[in-house]
């Protein structure tokens, strides 16, 4: 009888043999239980759309996207990735503080929902295009209103992202001269890693609230809002689930009030981290085992370099990712150790002082919840190592959805000058 992990049936070791180590292996049943749990709870005439920042791979888009998500997206390439993963033009919107005409152009091109704008200065740029019919927009608020319970707000303080309220309240005149550009809505982010459901809801109605009044202050109908998202994955010992019920009945108050109000308006919701990080596992492999000064070390063949949120960016204490041992899962915990990477910084710590079974040169250790903001968000050149591979079990059957780089792929883009004696 083995204790080994197994993933829709396939041990861990069988999947580590397959396609190596380092590697990111997600679980397509629970990527898409988590999303069919909360599509069902809330009110249908909230759209979801995927933030495809927290895990850009084309096929987990694509997966989300059958399922009935629409995508954001905040890059050109994120743009395509959308286009290939099957997304409608009009399921996906782009946002972000800073971008390039080519961006512009392209959405304008494809015919997304919805251009973001960040700034007056981007509606400006937008109406000098001088695109048939408006640019159609959706201006990002920076609300008057603070955060509840985000770990990283991205509103409601002096921030890169959106517009203050009270500007957008002053800029009637100047959104009424613009030609070009049709301002179809609002969009509001508050924060990210919000577990508290009655944060949610609070953050919820204040998007919500500022929607109307800036629609009555600037004169335009309201035809789409985005109240954001921002919901959470509990990874440290001391968080606990977000209340799903909880969130879902407030946020759906709140938005059946709304829409009594406002009939035919679209109201979405984005999320990234709660629809993707619970299907994936950063998969390494214990390559030596020591102990120094009284403390015991696993350095693995994979690190921060692949995965720098289990670091705790944001963070004056150290704090574990669920980490567990993937080739003996079921046995009890003997000891604490520090999980390293092969980097040659004394960072390069993924986990420390994490209660284990004996770990063994060979072992596989697993870093859960980790299918969001892992390559992605991580200096996957540091030391030239390059990226891991990613599988994605569909159904039944592992899928390599991304190879790992190679020694041609990290050399191939560098250009070897000559050089004189």
């Amino acid at each position: 009888m083995t204790s080994e992990y197994t993933v829709q049936g396939h041990p861990i070791s069988a999947l580590a043999e397959e396609f190596g180590t380092p590697l990111y292996v997600y679980d397509g049943d629970v990527l898409r239980d988590v999303y069919l749990s909360l599509r069902e709870r809330l009110d249908p005439r909230v759209d979801i759309l995927y933030s495809a920042k927290a895990n850009p791979n084309v096929s987990v888009c694509a997966v989300l996207r059958s399922l009935g998500a629409g995508i954001e997206v905040s890059s050109l390439v994120e743009l395509v990735t959308a286009k290939q993963a099957g997304a409608a033009p009009d399921d996906v919107i782009f946002l972000g503080p800073g971008k390039s005409l080519d961006e512009l152009i392209a959405c304008l091109e494809l015919g997304v929902h919805a251009i973001v704008a960040e700034s007056l200065e981007e509606l400006e740029l937008l109406n000098d295009m001088r695109v048939p019919g408006g640019a159609r927009v959706m201006l990002r608020v920076n609300p008057s209103f603070e955060s509840k319970g985000a770990r990283l707000a991205m509103g409601g303080k002096p921030r890169q992202f959106g517009v203050d309220q009270d500007v957008l309240l002053r800029s009637r005149s100047f959104l009424r001269s613009l030609r070009h550009v049709e301002v179809i809505g609002i969009h509001g982010y508050m924060g990210t890693r919000i577990l508290d459901a009655e944060d949610v809801v609070h953050n919820t109605r204040g998007i919500l609230a500022a929607a109307e009044e800036l629609s009555a202050a600037l004169g335009f109908e309201l035809r789409t809002v985005d109240v954001g998202g921002g919901l959470g994955v509990p990874y440290f010992d001391n968080e606990k689930d977000l209340d799903v019920d909880l969130l879902a009945t407030g946020v759906n108050t709140a938005v059946a009030e709304f829409l009594d109000r406002r009939p035919g308006c679209r109201v979405i919701t984005e999320l990234g981290r709660y629809l993707v990080g619970w299907c994936g596992t950063y998969v390494v492999r214990a390559r030596y085992v020591k102990e120094s000064m009284g403390e015991w070390f696993v350095v693995a063949d994979g690190g921060t370099n692949h995965h720098m949120a289990a670091v705790g960016i944001g963070s004056f204490v150290k704090r574990n990712f669920p980490v567990r041992s993937l080739t003996r899962y079921t046995e009890p915990a003997l000891r604490p150790y520090n999980i390293t990477g092969p980097l040659c910084t004394p960072n390069d710590v993924v986990a420390k002082q994490v209660a284990l079974p004996e770990v063994r040169p060979g072992d596989l250790l697993g870093v859960e919840r980790s299918g969001a903001y892992g390559p992605t968000a991580s200096p996957g050149l540091f030391l030239s190592h390059g990226f891991p591979a990613e599988v994605l079990v569909l159904d039944g059957t592992p899928h390599l959805v991304r190879r790992r780089d190679t020694v041609d792929d990290l050399l191939g883009k560098q250009e070897l000058i000559a050089i004189g004696d």
